[in-house]
């Protein structure tokens, strides 16, 4: 419970740098860029050349994209039935499959599983999340925009190739087996280490909740889906599997997380629903403070 409160106490921190007059307005992406580019590839290089690897990591990789087609085939069953927009089921079908399983997901995990529990979260993500969001969320982003070209498989190809984590990734599975000399170690573990208060401090600059009354139905809807459906069915998926108790509770931790804030910023960018869109970024930030650690106590129990 320490490593929670000391997250609490980061988003705080950027909540009042966000208040100030003082702080650049530029200050979270700042942050944001630091984060993709520095901490997550050295957080990377640190964790993956540790993994054993085995079938069950197919586990963590493959339960995203499974979730992504239950998902937005929901939502677009929902939203038809309900007759919402074609602007607010666009911007569900991006940002609703995909939850914040780095920069929120990564501290969450540390908190409640320690460092062995982030070597499967990093495997959501990068497999899972990040593939999803180059792939997936900026196809439908376009698709739905209609002054936007759809992307290119080229280049889709092309921004996950050079990802920084990506990369980082590639590079340390090909150095595992390779004893890392102590100074390389030390580096990355000290980079590695402002990963969560960067992340933290970053989400409460940036942290927004700007309410829509005319959008409340769809709203509800996809914070209940996101932060209880959604890891109910990844429950269900991993529940009758016969792998590692800590390997299914982060797979069901991570699904439980909430809205990506890249991917608001995917669905913003592409004029989906912006200020829904904010809403359900900030609001599912803020619900999930409570949610998850309801789901860790509950999946403590279970397993």
């Amino acid at each position: 419970m320490e490593n929670f409160v000391l997250i609490l106490l980061y988003l705080a921190i950027g909540l009042v740098m966000q208040r100030s007059s003082s702080i650049p307005a530029q200050t979270g992406l700042v942050l944001n860029q630091y984060v993709l580019y520095v901490a997550l590839p050295a957080l990377v290089m640190l964790n993956v050349p540790k993994l054993t690897f085995s079938v069950e990591l197919l586990l963590p990789a493959l339960v995203p994209w499974g979730l992504l087609v239950i998902t937005a085939g929901l939502v677009w069953a929902v939203s038809r039935a309900c007759h919402w927009d074609k602007a607010t089921t666009a911007a569900l079908l991006v940002v609703l499959p995909l939850g914040n399983t780095s920069f929120l997901g990564f501290p969450m995990v540390q908190a409640f599983f320690g460092d062995t529990g982030l070597t499967y979260a990093i495997i959501y993500d990068q497999a899972g999340s990040f593939l999803i969001l180059a792939s997936y969320a900026m196809v439908m982003a376009a698709l739905f925009n209609p002054d936007v070209a759809a992307p290119s498989p080229r280049g889709i190809a092309k921004k996950i190739l050079l990802f920084p984590a990506f990369l980082a990734l590639l590079l340390a599975l090909m150095l595992r087996g390779w004893t890392y000399p102590p100074l390389m170690t030390s580096f990355l573990d000290s980079l590695a280490q402002t990963l969560v208060p960067t992340i933290m401090i970053a989400v409460g600059f940036q942290f927004q909740l700007k309410l829509d009354n005319k959008q409340g139905r769809p709203l509800l809807f996809a914070l209940i889906t996101k932060l209880l459906v959604v890891p109910a069915i990844a429950l269900a998926v991993v529940w009758p599997l016969d792998v590692s108790p800590l390997l299914a509770q982060v797979t069901v931790f991570e699904a439980a997380m909430p809205v990506m804030v890249t991917a608001g910023a995917v669905a913003i960018g592409a004029n989906l629903a912006p200020r829904f869109v904010a809403t359900l970024v900030g609001g599912s930030i803020l619900l999930s403070l409570a949610t998850l650690p309801l789901w860790y106590w509950g999946l403590s129990y279970l397993y």
